[in-house]
């Protein structure tokens, strides 16, 4: 059974995960954010098998999630690098490191220690915040239209 597409879905979650919601692929994108260049790198830390490793690269290439660069070495060799929209998923699989640090933690219970790597110093805590920088929580947010709409009734 073919899995469900939402290319024309108004629902932005919905799309995103059209590119990288499957387990595979964000984890992909997350050894390539730690500096994995090579399928056979990918295959071997991830331990993932090839045909569905070769699926999910090409996919998330098509996707311009990560391009691929014949480096030359030996004839030809490629690499995997992220693009400029699969740097943008940084804050996403900070914050989804996090939420699995919290609700699923590591056998041992430690999280993994990010760091900022200029000061040294642990990262915060990836939070939604208003204009003036205060942090919001699910009751605090609407969706626009929502505002509109009950405008429109007032």
């Amino acid at each position: 059974m073919a899995r469900k597409r939402f290319d024309d879905s108004s629902c932005s979650v919905a799309r995103a995960l059209n590119e990288v919601g499957d387990w595979w692929s964000l984890l992909i994108v997350l050894h390539a954010m730690y500096g994995t260049r090579r399928f056979v790198d990918f295959q071997q830390q991830l331990g993932i098998a090839k045909n569905i490793l070769c699926d999910r690269l090409a996919k998330l290439v098509d996707n311009e999630v990560l391009r691929k660069e014949d480096v030359g070495e030996h004839g030809s060799r490629f690499e995997y690098r992220l693009t400029e929209k699969g740097r943008d998923l940084f804050p996403v699989v900070v914050a989804l490191r996090q939420w699995g640090d919290k609700w699923n933690p590591a056998p041992d219970g430690q999280p993994l220690d990010l760091r900022d790597r200029e000061s040294g110093q642990p990262i915060q805590a990836v939070t939604v915040q208003n204009a003036k920088g205060e942090p919001l929580s699910i009751r605090d947010v609407l969706v626009a239209e929502d505002l509109e709409k009950a405008s429109n009734q007032g």
